[in-house]
């Protein structure tokens, strides 16, 4: 399938050359784009997409053309081209389009690590975009955020805590990212052998993560080795599960903006992994040629330099003046032609163009929006991505009949901390204060105050870590981040930083709380934090009996975040993220080497290890066998082991398998992830867990970036964590390991 889909990129303007030569020359152009809707064979469902596409492009003035290559493109009447807006968004729910179930945000969604879960996730919300989309045109409403084509997942990097965005993307594992992005896209696409259900589209291509600040003007320096083993192997990994659109990023990469980057989209994306889907640009992107990198000078100038790169749509308002630049000789016809055809194909995909009842997902019934099987969903998926990171002396569960709870903090009613960004609309926002109290029991008294603000010190000076607080069984206190702190450039409208932080720690106001809070008393101190980053706590971890990192747990978080405290699920979320003990571990910000970064380059102990979490329950490894402990080269060997609950209570468990060159001739990561999966395992039950462990993930990246695979020796550690002492130390399960040598 993807070797045909090539072969259309290359022999496009083969056949758009054919298309135009049928038409003749010396025919007015008025008269030859006339015809009947009979005779039109664009709008004909038997001929092929291509036929299709070529003989719509055909009949289209050069200003119609550019007209459809905006994300705003409007109809053309005279055609029966329909208007249609490409801008939408499904980060964890359809976004910003009005009433729909909001799902935990992306990084709550990796910390599950269960790629079943995300493809259902994902397939709900595929579910839901057809249905608003069929309601929305029956009224014939084309508006932003009401098309097929949404502009996710992101796949970047979290490579360094500070990035605002990083709350969007499935953490700072290339493996693990892959994984979940994949399985999102398969949902939001479907598996029809005609139609998309939906458009996937990854982002932001390439190399991206930060500063927010300087991201129109920024070149991300990146070495070959640190480009192919870290920052494009999720981006492969999606156009080989074929991805239908990728979007480019605003920054420059190594010197050439991401937009206009021959090497990024044309010798990479379309030469050597064979993508054949359109291209975007990132919403204003192409503007920043002139006004941010300084590439060009023009307008004009900027649009033709996209489109000859290989760009298909414009986000924002350059497109339009690729007229002009048709007539300064800076683009061709035939160029717009070809990047055209590549994007229209998107909308014959996915049926605009073919009479509704051909097209079996037009059938999806409203009725699915917000569902209950959907809501459950959301609950489930929330419940899975909490990360319990320390329950000193098992003080958790809590009794649903414990005699007096205090709850307090600025997260615990407040809904922003659900949503995230890149969010929809529910009627049902359940807060943890909420979830918290709706499980308590009759004759349970449970006591609330905010207490003190997000992110400064309180302005009247009463003191709430007095009185009803200390007089509890037990405290609640929820705080953390909210989306109002960290996000994307603008959007945190009380960061300081257009989104980022430059301090991963939390707002001294809330560590002081906790500080007075645990003076003088000895009752139980729980922590619910929410947020989308890494946050460096090491006084917090101190002063709490058990803290729980809830992420932005989507709508259902409230009674998500109350099952696990009180019981009803063991957490088995595990963190995508490395959390550093302070900003002092991180190499400088706009530093994109890898060196010295996330789990698999960082030599510094960290707070909490990438895979870390802990559960109700206690797990045991034992008995890793590998099939072939002499591999040659080419060979795939395969790795079983035996996982036990030794605990008294059920829950899951996250085998985790990484690997370890240990004889490189190069610099290769300390660890890293190849293999992970949930299991759920009642108390004495035991499985068996087998991971295949394949050439290619035995491959090196060479300073070059090219892959190759050396003799010599392996570290196979399966376990509940990444490597290290820090895990076993906070409590995960002991890893076993196992060596095989490459001959």
């Amino acid at each position: 399938m993807k070797n045909n889909a090539h072969l259309f990129v290359i022999l496009l303007p083969v056949v758009l050359l054919i298309a135009t030569s049928c038409r003749g020359a010396a025919v007015p152009e008025q008269s030859r784009v006339t015809s009947s809707a009979e005779t039109r064979p664009f709008m004909d469902p038997k001929r092929p997409i291509d036929e299709r596409v070529a003989d719509l492009i055909g009949r289209m003035t050069l200003p119609e053309k550019v007209s459809q290559m905006t994300h705003d493109s409007p109809g053309i009447d005279r055609l029966g081209v329909p208007a249609y807006n490409w801008w939408n968004e499904c980060l964890h729910g359809v976004a910003r389009a009005g009433r729909a179930t909001v799902f935990p945000q992306a990084i709550g969604m990796a910390a599950t690590f269960n790629e079943d879960l995300i493809f259902e996730v994902s397939s709900a919300i595929s579910d839901e975009a057809r249905a608003m989309y069929q309601a929305a045109i029956d009224k014939d409403r084309r508006l932003r955020y009401g098309g097929l084509t949404f502009w996710t997942p992101n796949i970047n990097i979290f490579r360094d805590p500070r990035w605002g965005r990083g709350q969007e993307t499935y953490g700072e594992d290339p493996y693990l990212t892959s994984v979940i992005g994949t399985a999102f896209v398969r949902g939001l696409q479907g598996d029809d052998p005609r139609y998309l259900k939906t458009a996937a589209c990854a982002k932001h291509y390439a190399v991206h993560s930060g500063p927010e600040a300087l991201r129109h003007e920024f070149d991300a320096q990146v070495s070959l080795k640190d480009m192919y083993e870290t920052y494009l192997p999720a981006f492969k990994a999606l156009v080989d599960a074929d991805v239908e659109a990728v979007m480019c990023a605003y920054n420059r990469t190594n010197g050439e903006p991401c937009c206009g980057s021959k090497t990024l989209l044309h010798k990479i994306l379309r030469e050597q992994w064979g993508f054949a889907g359109h291209i975007l640009s990132d919403c204003w992107a192409i503007v920043d040629f002139y006004q941010g990198h300084n590439v060009v000078e023009t307008p004009a100038q900027a649009a033709a330099l996209a489109v000859n790169s290989g760009v298909s749509l414009d986000c924002g308002n350059s497109f339009p003046h690729l007229v002009d630049a048709v007539r300064q000789g800076l683009v061709t016809e035939q160029a717009i032609d070809e990047v055209l055809a590549i994007l229209l194909r998107t909308r014959f995909k996915l049926g605009m163009f073919d009479p509704p009842g051909m097209n079996p997902y037009s059938k999806i019934s409203t009725d699915v929006i917000r569902s209950k099987e959907h809501q459950q969903l959301a609950r489930k998926a929330a419940v899975e991505s909490i990360v319990l990171l320390k329950n000193a002396n098992d003080v958790l569960p809590l009794q649903k009949d414990a005699k007096r709870l205090y709850v307090t903090g600025p997260c615990a009613a407040n809904v922003e901390v659900l949503l995230g960004n890149y969010f929809g609309v529910s009627d049902n926002l359940v807060t943890i204060l909420e979830g918290i109290t709706g499980k308590l029991e009759p004759g349970s008294f449970a006591g609330y105050t905010q207490g003190f603000l997000l992110d400064r010190e309180n302005v009247n000076p009463i003191d709430w870590t007095s009185g009803d607080a200390k007089e509890a069984d037990a405290m609640i206190v929820v705080m953390g981040y909210s989306p109002q702190l960290e996000g994307e450039e603008g959007a945190a409208i009380a960061s300081p930083h257009k989104g980022d932080r430059q301090d991963i720690g939390l707002p001294p106001n809330q560590v002081n709380f906790l500080r007075r809070l645990r003076q003088g008393n000895t009752k139980p101190i729980i922590v619910v934090l929410t947020g989308g980053s890494p946050v460096a706590i090491p006084e917090v971890h101190e002063l709490a009996d058990a803290i729980l990192y809830v992420w932005y747990p989507g709508e259902q978080g409230g009674v998500a975040v109350a099952d696990v405290i009180f019981g009803d699920v063991s957490p088995a979320g595990r963190l995508p993220l490395t959390f550093p003990k302070s900003t002092d571990q991180l190499p400088p910000y706009d530093d994109y080497s890898m060196v010295g970064r996330t789990y698999r380059y960082m030599t510094a102990e960290p707070l909490y290890p990438f895979g870390f979490g802990l559960s109700y329950s206690r797990f045991e490894y034992s008995d890793l066998k590998l099939d072939n402990t002499q591999p040659r080269q080419g060979e795939t060997v395969r790795a079983t082991v035996t996982v036990r609950n030794v605990g008294n209570v059920a829950g899951d468990e996250v085998v985790q398998l990484y690997l370890t060159d240990v004889e490189a001739s190069v610099r290769t990561p300390i660890s890293a992830l190849k293999g992970f999966r949930r299991v759920h395992l009642k108390p004495a039950q035991r499985r068996e867990v087998a991971f295949m462990i394949t050439p290619e993930m035995m491959s090196l990246v060479d300073e070059n970036g090219d892959s190759r695979l050396e003799p010599g020796q392996f570290r196979v550690t399966i376990g509940g964590c990444s490597p290290g002492k820090r895990g076993t130390d906070l409590g995960a399960s002991k890893p076993v390991q196992a060596t095989f040598a490459v001959r």
